[in-house]
């Protein structure tokens, strides 16, 4: 599956999953290492989509775009 491909709310429910599966499924060494890097990699495709919608909204916030915001 490649990450860059799911959006950001279908990999944090991969991540989910793959906490849960950690937690309560009691994988092998190799299974969980091989979890624990997927999720490593959910992880930083999940704030590289959080930090280009914080920049994504601190663009629009300083254009002037929120004057309905004030009253």
């Amino acid at each position: 599956m490649n990450k860059k491909q799911l959006n950001f709310e279908k990999s944090l429910k991969k991540l989910e999953e793959i906490v849960s599966e950690i937690e309560n499924a009691d994988p092998d060494l190799d299974k969980a290492l091989a979890l624990f890097a997927e999720g490593a990699e959910l992880i930083k495709s999940c704030l590289a989509k959080l930090n280009e919608t914080k920049k994504k909204i601190e663009v629009i916030i300083s254009s002037g775009k929120t004057e309905f915001f004030k009253e």
